[in-house]
């Protein structure tokens, strides 16, 4: 350490600093927090930053006392102002800490998993001589509680109490916990995330929540576990005392955006290709989809919330579910979504239950002990996107866990005497297969996804997606898979191989180059769901409202279904909202309406068509069955009754079915509506052959 690190930092914080520490002093107190970048300390005096990472205990509160003796033009003693270490050079996972990192400044990668309550800390307490009435104050440095051994300081005393504590004249600190585990993506296969304590004090507290991802700057500590039976043990465990928090995926409203930045922004939205753009941006390494990628551009800016005066909330996030054969690259569309989106969450439903999608009840183990919740997936993505892939492999109680977090995005949890409500305003994408793995071409669609009803009618795009052979789009895609393969084989092979130069791999590239940088494309979002609240022209809103109503005059013959509900017209302002957005307008126009309900029909023709009538019937999704096949059962449940009338007692099968074919119903289409019938429990056989109305 220098001789006087003091009058290092005053001389550092006077030549790199300065105009900081003013605009500190000018908002103190509200502003307690001085930041400083270590490759500034770095450049100033490499031996001074080496100290610091070695002993930064020490040279952190010379800092503070620096900033104390230095002259300030204004009025202002900052007693309780901090020095903040940021950005420091390498950032640790919890499993690489050693014994040698105890005591050193370090930068701890992770996902916040839980975070207590922000309570007061004392730090310096006031005790009371009761003999002489002498007050003086005693540091609490330490977790434990200091107030054994003490003395009276009051020299003609001199006494070891007994004393009192005066709440009204210690000193308190706010103090939080956090425990911060690793983040998922760098996990190798088999390993179990591990997860490291962080205390948090003063004006760092209260800022971090679950889900939030951060690199927390401290210092490592470690404490000796003990046990009831054994006492001490010679083990220790670590905890982080942290110095400071740098968030690494804000929100998508929380980006920071520059003014060179909201130019380039500004100059893609007035590009007429741009949608085109969005698209090519989105998981390029997959061909085709074009459909799919423009709902998913959509998804990214999605509409936006609005709260009307008698209380009811309507919500702007647009759920996508894509169904479809296997090896059609599904899960890496939901992992590209992910990556895209700050707060994203990816997760598989056979290994997800509806604790760990939603919340559960835990014993607080950072705190008291008491009961807590802790945050599901759902809660975690909060303003982001939850992807959930394998849904169809979930167990159904698990599933029907998502239908308020879906539609009223939040979710309610009354367990273990805690009664909470979370929220969980995030964009559910989903992905699906069939329910005997492939999609079987000769029968309807809506019947083959293992999907309940209720929690289908909630996406507003269904897109299914099959995997059938063509010449000349199995040719396309083979060759983009191709090239694609080809450009990560010479970039994984250049580090060792030096014929392969970087414009081989650039050219190479080409194929799988976003039209818009990840980068980019994430600031270009977030400049829009934070300044872009659209608003329906009437051209859009008349457009809407003719499809809609001339949709639903279908189905005012008694004969025909009920082609759409309300919720798709919600999905189409939505997405009408979100299409606006995308070129950063403030009116969805006559286009953007026209262009969503070409999604939304496609998506439609695709699951909601019943497929003997050819009409659309909001049934199918709605319910899971069609009006026609609705209609067919009753009558079959007619004839089942009028045979059993007259043969008084239960009707036999043979006879049901030769009445059906006389009413126009297919034999074989009557015997499957029977056979269901008694899956379901409507009809039983009192004995083989005989069929009886419960």
């Amino acid at each position: 350490m220098p001789a006087d690190p003091v009058a290092k930092w005053e001389e550092f914080l006077r030549s790199r600093y300065w105009d900081d520490i003013l605009k500190l002093a000018d908002s103190y107190p509200d502003e307690r927090s001085l930041k400083i970048q270590f490759s500034d300390l770095e450049k100033f005096d490499p031996d001074f930053a080496e100290e610091l990472m070695e002993n930064p205990d020490e040279t952190i509160e010379a800092a503070r006392t620096a900033i104390l003796e230095l002259d300030l033009p204004m009025d202002v003693y900052l007693d309780r102002a901090h020095v903040r270490i940021v950005e420091l050079p390498r950032n640790f996972k919890t499993r690489e800490l050693r014994s040698d990192h105890i005591g050193k400044l370090l930068a701890i990668d992770g996902l916040v998993r839980t975070a207590t309550e922000v309570r007061p800390k004392i730090v310096s307490a006031a005790f009371q001589c009761q003999r002489c009435g002498f007050t003086f104050f005693k540091e609490q440095t330490g977790n434990k509680f200091e107030d054994q051994n003490l003395k009276c300081m009051n020299q003609a005393c001199d006494r070891g109490g007994p004393f009192k504590l005066l709440l009204a004249q210690s000193k308190f600190v706010d103090a939080q916990k956090i425990r911060v585990q690793e983040s998922p993506e760098d996990l190798r296969g088999g390993q179990q995330p591990q997860t490291l304590d962080v205390e948090l004090e003063d004006d760092l507290a209260g800022r971090i929540f679950p889900g939030d991802r951060v690199i927390v700057n401290g210092v490592l500590k470690s404490y000796q576990r003990t046990n009831p039976q054994q006492g001490k043990s010679t083990y220790f465990d670590l905890f982080h005392k942290g110095v400071s928090v740098e968030m690494k995926d804000q929100e998508f409203e929380e980006i920071d955006i520059s003014a060179e930045d909201e130019e380039a922004i500004m100059e893609m939205s007035r590009d007429p290709e741009i949608y085109e753009k969005i698209k090519d941006s989105i998981a390029p390494s997959i061909y085709g989809y074009d459909d799919v990628k423009e709902a998913l551009g959509l998804q990214l800016v999605s509409g936006f919330e609005k709260h009307l005066p008698d209380g009811a909330r309507i919500r702007g996030d647009i759920h996508i579910l894509l169904v479809g054969d296997p090896g059609i690259a599904k899960s890496q569309l939901l992992r590209y979504m992910v990556k895209l989106s700050p707060r994203g969450i990816y997760t598989s439903g056979k290994s997800s239950t509806s604790a760990g999608l939603t919340a559960t009840a835990v014993k607080d183990e950072l705190g008291d002990g008491r009961w807590t919740i802790e945050a599901g997936a759902l809660v975690l993505a909060d303003k982001g996107i939850a992807a959930i892939d394998e849904m169809d492999k979930m167990n159904n109680e698990d599933k029907s866990a998502l239908h308020e977090a879906m539609e009223q995005q939040t979710i309610s949890v009354a367990k273990a005497g805690v009664m909470a409500t979370l929220k969980s305003r995030c964009s559910l994408l989903a992905a699906a297969n069939p329910k005997l793995g492939r999609f079987d071409k000769y029968e309807p669609i809506a019947p083959q996804i293992n999907l309940t009803p209720a929690l289908m009618s909630r996406f507003d795009l269904i897109f299914v997606l099959t995997d059938d052979p063509d010449t000349k789009r199995d040719s396309a895609i083979a060759e983009h898979i191709l090239k694609s393969n080809y450009a990560g084989e010479l970039s994984t092979q250049k580090p060792w191989n030096p014929e392969i130069s970087q414009e081989d791999i650039d050219n190479a590239l080409t194929v799988i180059e976003p039209a818009i940088d990840p980068e980019m494309l994430r600031k270009y979002v977030a400049y829009a769901r934070k300044n872009v609240f659209p608003t329906l022209t009437e051209e859009a809103k008349e457009f809407f409202l003719n499809y809609y109503v001339g949709l639903r005059t279908q189905g005012q013959d008694s004969n025909k279904p009920v082609p759409v509900t309300a919720r798709q017209l919600e999905a189409l302002i939505r997405l009408g909202e979100a299409s606006a957005r995308l070129r950063l307008s403030r009116e969805v126009t006559g286009v953007d309406a026209q262009r969503v309900v070409k999604i939304l029909e496609a998506c439609l023709r695709k699951v909601g068509v019943d497929p003997e009538t050819g009409f659309l019937d909001a049934d199918i999704i709605a319910s899971g069955t069609t009006k026609s096949t609705r209609d067919r059962t009753k009558s079959v449940m007619d004839i089942i009754k009028e045979v059993s009338r007259e043969n008084q007692g239960p009707a036999p099968r043979e006879d049901v079915l030769n009445r059906a074919e006389e009413l126009g119903i297919e034999r074989s289409k009557a015997e499957e509506i029977i056979d269901r019938m008694r899956r379901d429990g409507d009809v039983f056989e009192p004995r083989p052959g005989m069929l009886k109305l419960p």
